[in-house]
């Protein structure tokens, strides 16, 4: 009896990840406006990402960084009119346009509850990102409508974008249940260029920023203890968007070639809420967001939701 209680024991701790730290996480993250269940099949509609993740060494970080982490990822993001099927341009509201990329990241997580994030994406706009077979293929296997239109999307271009974002705690209530963070962003490419800043609200069973799964931070162990051993919470996200520049709506920056273009809306507002669990060994998000008009055309307001699920080990 003894050793199949002891085998059990060590099998539910392999299983759960319990009392460990796993230094790798990997995972996806699906974005769609079906999510919601409004019917609705228009502008960002759909987005599927892939993400690996590695902490560093933590014998190596200066006594202020508590920890250090880097990241790789593919992703592919698809857009559309107010409809996936409007064969006609002259119809269309906002350009068919997909976008493809490989990617690279940086985070540093500071003890005073700071977080800076530097990455690198590489890729392309146009037919090449896939963007139609995918939405077609995609249509196909659940049974939707066929799409339509595709012939008028946004023309081949090389891809390349660099992003900042920092966040800083704000203030956190004494029993750690409830908490306000600053964040900021900034893009600078070929596709997409802006800046922004939010304030995220998050209530529930909560660790810091450097031991959270909001920041995808719960891999690597970091010197400060952490405040729970899992997280569960709700957040609040209201964001303020200025945007410069967007490929996926204005075409390229160095030419006119695609058939259909439109101006962007230069200030965006979205409001984000989101649900998140995370243990030592998983993460599961679900969120929904709201975005104000993007497109100097009849095109409405739009909102989707999103899907991340993570796994760490060693």
């Amino acid at each position: 009896m003894k050793p199949i209680l002891f085998t059990a024991f060590l099998f539910l701790i392999c299983f759960t990840g319990f009392a460990q730290s796993f230094k790798n996480e990997f995972g996806f993250k699906t974005e769609n406006d079906a999510y919601l269940a409004t019917l609705n099949d228009r502008y960002y509609t759909n987005g599927l990402f892939i993400y690996f993740r590695r902490a560093i060494n933590p014998n190596k970080l200066s006594v202020n960084i508590e920890k250090k982490t880097y990241e790789v990822s593919v992703g592919q993001k698809i857009f559309t009119p107010y409809w996936g099927q409007v064969p006609k341009k002259e119809d269309q509201d906002r350009p068919f346009a997909g976008y493809l990329y490989a990617g690279g990241a940086y985070s540093v997580f500071f003890k005073n509850e700071s977080v800076l994030k530097t990455s690198v994406e590489l890729g392309t706009v146009g037919p090449n990102s896939l963007a139609k077979k995918a939405q077609v293929f995609l249509h196909k296997t659940v049974g939707f409508y066929t799409p339509a239109g595709w012939d008028y999307q946004i023309t081949n271009e090389l891809a390349l974008n660099l992003a900042a974002n920092y966040s800083k705690l704000l203030y956190r209530t004494t029993d750690n249940a409830i908490d306000f963070s600053g964040q900021g962003y900034a893009n600078l490419g070929t596709t997409f260029s802006g800046a922004g800043t939010s304030v995220l609200i998050r209530a529930g069973r909560l660790n810091q920023l450097f031991n959270s799964a909001y920041h995808n931070a719960v891999i690597g162990e970091a010197k400060t203890k952490k405040l729970n051993n899992s997280e569960l919470f709700f957040y609040v996200k209201p964001q303020l968007n200025f945007v410069a520049y967007d490929a996926t709506i204005q075409g390229s920056l160095f030419n006119n070639d695609s058939p259909v273009t439109f101006g962007v809306k230069p200030i965006v507002f979205e409001q984000q809420f989101g649900i998140n669990y995370s243990s030592n060994r998983f993460t599961i998000d679900f969120n929904i967001i709201f975005k104000t008009k993007e497109v100097k055309s009849v095109a409405e307001a739009q909102n989707y939701g999103g899907l991340s699920l993570y796994y760490r080990f060693h």
